[in-house]
């Protein structure tokens, strides 16, 4: 029986290796690919201290899954009058995993805390293999957003 939970920072080990098998399988990376020194301690130290909700499916003791939910303060406007927004990202499962609603569980605890911690819009970037999962849950496309990256 799979066990979905709330990471605490004593998960931090379960956090990072979770988070570091994500990234190499969505960049394509190589197994053996070493990761810099900055991008370990900095996520290391976001899971610790920032504010962000990440959940871990678990299987007998493997971590087969994780979703992370970043949470931002702005200046609250019309429409979001909390100034809470939130950005779900990292989704992942392991492939011998899949199409078995375990993305869509840790998807819907994510955004259930979300709207408990008041939030009034979440955003992500979706991989084309995401969209219909987002989409299900009622995600939308959204036209409305520049952005701008420091080079």
């Amino acid at each position: 029986m799979i066990e979905y939970r709330i990471a605490t920072n004593e998960d931090i080990e379960l956090l990072m290796s979770s988070r570091l098998e994500m990234l190499k399988v969505v960049n394509d990376l190589p197994e053996d690919y070493a990761y810099s020194d900055e991008i370990v301690r900095e996520s290391r130290d976001y899971f610790i201290n920032g504010d962000q909700t990440t959940v871990l499916a678990i299987d007998e003791e493997t971590v087969i899954g994780c979703a992370s939910i970043s949470y931002i303060q702005i200046m609250p406007t019309f429409s979001h009058p909390t100034g809470k927004r939130a950005h779900l990202m990292n989704v992942y499962t392991k492939s011998s995993y899949r199409r078995k609603g375990i993305a869509r569980k840790m998807c819907e605890m994510l955004i259930h805390d979300a709207w408990d911690k008041g939030a009034t819009e979440i955003s992500l970037d979706a991989t084309e293999s995401g969209r219909p999962l987002y989409a299900s849950l009622g995600f939308l496309d959204s036209a409305e957003c520049m952005v701008l990256t420091k080079r």
